[in-house]
């Protein structure tokens, strides 16, 4: 496994395991037993994902040493306020059964998130959290939560694949010493990444998948990536990526793929930012 350093010298694994809409928590506890079992030591979940009980019964299954995994879970807009989050941190450090996780994420950058930031801080500060952070924060309001709060975000989690690279967002966050951290790396399969003959001709090349190759692109930027998948043999499969490098032609042509254009979530949308005030997770 190769680590990045977070801008409190903590260490982090480049590549991990995600449970996003892993609804069914049977299926959630196995994948992440079997992904911990396969080497991963990384494992995201949300609040808002409703599966973090599922992701604490596969950590205690796993009989890992807990200093050895590195959880991050993320703080939803319903609990976005100082009160609030120091609420959320503790229901979620009780489904996870944990007594501190590595990286707390603001999860959406809407409602008082400077309160909830104060919140976080506290709780960093008081040895709960091992670095904090945020996710789906633009440059602007990266740059404004830097320079306002007393702790710079140590990681930013943002959409990142091939197809939406992030160059400008990427260079900023390395201008504040953010820590990059791509979701849906894959792209969920959209715009047919899993048959695209340019990525098909570099797995050829090099013997792997174009699953393993996009993988491997995100390492060799030093972007923590988190795919995920509820099938053994491909949890395994995209661990499998640490025996081969891309070349610096193969990173070229990747690079050449960037359209820069999202494939999920518009954060600029009012119907958005309202939909996701409006989404409760617990009364």
């Amino acid at each position: 496994m190769d680590y990045v350093t977070l801008n409190n010298g903590l260490k982090m694994p480049i590549l991990g395991f995600g449970v996003y809409q892993m609804r069914d928590l049977a299926e959630c506890e196995q994948s992440v037993y079997d992904a911990i079992q396969a080497g991963y030591r990384l494992i995201d979940t949300a609040a808002v994902y409703m599966n973090e009980e599922a992701v604490g019964r596969a950590i205690e299954r796993s009989t890992i040493p807990r200093a050895e995994l590195f959880i991050t879970t993320k703080l939803w807009v319903q609990d976005m306020s100082y009160d609030g989050a120091k609420q959320a941190f503790q229901s979620s450090l009780d489904k996870l059964q944990l007594e501190y996780v590595d990286l707390y994420l603001i999860h959406q950058p809407f409602g008082d998130v400077y309160s909830a930031w104060r919140a976080m801080e506290e709780l960093y500060e008081a040895g709960k959290i091992k670095a904090i952070g945020v996710s789906n924060f633009a440059s602007d309001r990266l740059v404004d939560f830097a320079l306002t709060n007393k702790i710079v975000p140590m990681v930013n989690q943002i959409e990142l694949h091939p197809f939406h690279q992030q160059l400008k967002a990427r260079q900023i966050m390395g201008e504040y010493h953010i820590q990059v951290e791509g979701w849906a790396p894959f792209a969920e399969g959209k715009q047919n990444l899993f048959q695209n003959k340019t990525l098909a001709g570099i797995a050829k090349a090099h013997g792997k998948s174009i699953a393993q190759v996009v993988v491997r692109w995100h390492i060799q930027q030093n972007i923590v990536v988190i795919p995920k998948s509820t099938h053994k043999e491909r949890i395994e499969e995209n661990f499998d990526v640490f025996d081969f490098e891309l070349s610096k032609q193969d990173m070229a042509t990747i690079a050449a793929m960037n359209n820069d254009e999202r494939l999920f979530i518009l954060h600029e949308d009012p119907a958005t930012i309202k939909s996701m005030h409006e989404r409760k997770i617990h009364n």
